[in-house]
């Protein structure tokens, strides 16, 4: 088997509720879990995939539950693959101000971004910003 081979896939798309994003990040989460991946690895994912989530649902779609969400999830042994995309404007990533900068410390802006990219190996958006590509790769595997 290689080790970039998929071994579950789920896609899926769900109304602009706080709920449902709920219900699809423990999903992912329950399958990280029942693969065996570290506890310290889910958590990252955890944060990650729940501000990319929420993201989308709040600032992207403006929680009207008329937009969808749409959640691409594709999990090897060794690699766990996201795509985010909702039907919002989007935005520009370079007008989210660096929230480690000092100036810009007491702005609630950028940490959710800052969290995702700190907690998976990758992280890109469109160039919309409607959508956004994560991976976590496995370091540890038991």
């Amino acid at each position: 088997m290689s080790l970039d081979e998929w071994i579950w896939h789920l896609e899926e798309s769900f109304p602009s509720r706080t709920a449902e994003a709920k219900r699809i990040l423990e999903s992912i989460l329950a399958r990280l879990e029942g693969e065996n991946w570290f506890p310290h690895d889910i958590f990252g994912v955890h944060l990650a995939l729940e501000e990319a989530l929420v993201n989308a649902v709040k600032h992207g779609n403006r929680m009207d539950e008329a937009k969808s969400v749409h959640v691409e999830c594709k999990l090897s042994p060794e690699r766990l693959y996201i795509r985010i995309r909702d039907e919002g404007p989007g935005f520009k990533i370079d007008d989210v101000p660096d929230c480690t900068e000092e100036e810009n410390l007491d702005k609630c802006s950028g940490r959710g971004i800052m969290l995702m990219r700190n907690f998976m190996s990758f992280v890109e958006y469109n160039d919309v910003g409607n959508m956004v590509t994560m991976e976590k790769s496995r370091k540890h595997a038991r």
